[in-house]
C-alpha cells in the first residue's frame, strides 16, 4: 500500500525527486543572474524569485551565496547536478580508456572544450568574486587544484598504458596542461 502512496522516482523517493528539481531550479537561475549582473548584484532572494522558491529554501539548501556560486560553477563543470564527479563521468572515462594516444587526447581535448564552453563566463565571474569573497578565491583555487589532479591522472594512465614515448617529462606535461 505504501508504494502507491508514495511512488519512487528513478534511484529514490517522490521528495528527493522533488528536491533535486528544486536544486535544478534554484541553480539554473542562480547561472542566469550571475551571469547576467554579476556576483555583487546577485542575492540570494533574487535567485530565490527566479527559482520560484521561498528564499528560505535557498538558505537551507546552500547556506550562503559564496556556496551557491560554488554549485553552479561545479554543476557547469560536470553539465548537470548528478553526485558524479568529473573523473567518474562517462566522457572522462572515455577519454581515459581510448585505445589509442591520438583517441585519448582528442576525447581529452573534446573533454576540456565543452568544459571550458560551459564554465568560461562564469569563470570570470569567479575572477571578479574572489576579489571581494575570499571564499571565492578559496574555492578558485581549490579547483585549480583539482583540474591539475585530473591532468595528473590523465597523463599518469597514459604512461602506465605505455602511450607515452620513452622519457617523456611526464611532470613538464601535467605542468603544461594544468595551465
Amino acid at each position: 500500500m505504501t508504494a502507491d502512496v508514495n511512488p519512487t522516482a528513478e534511484g529514490g523517493t517522490l521528495r528527493q525527486a522533488q528536491t533535486a528539481l528544486t536544486e535544478q531550479r534554484i541553480v539554473a537561475a542562480a547561472t542566469e543572474l550571475f551571469l547576467a549582473d554579476g556576483y555583487v548584484a546577485t542575492t540570494l532572494e533574487a535567485v530565490a524569485r527566479r527559482a520560484r522558491v521561498a528564499a528560505r529554501t535557498v538558505y537551507v539548501r546552500f547556506g550562503t551565496k559564496a556556496a551557491l556560486f560554488k554549485r553552479v560553477v561545479d554543476v557547469a563543470i560536470v553539465g548537470d547536478t548528478e553526485p558524479v564527479d568529473v573523473l567518474g563521468r562517462d566522457w572522462m572515462i572515455e577519454a581515459m580508456n581510448a585505445p589509442a594516444l591520438a583517441g585519448r587526447i582528442a576525447a581529452m581535448a573534446a573533454v576540456s572544450r565543452q568544459i571550458m564552453e560551459r564554465t568560461g563566463a562564469l569563470f570570470g565571474v569567479a575572477q571578479q568574486a574572489a576579489a571581494v569573497e575570499p571564499l571565492i578565491a578559496g574555492y578558485w583555487q581549490e579547483g585549480r587544484e583539482q583540474s591539475r589532479h585530473a591532468q595528473r591522472v590523465f597523463w599518469t594512465r597514459l604512461a602506465d598504458d605505455g602511450l607515452l614515448p620513452p622519457g617523456t617529462d611526464l611532470a613538464w606535461i601535467i605542468d603544461t596542461a594544468s595551465v
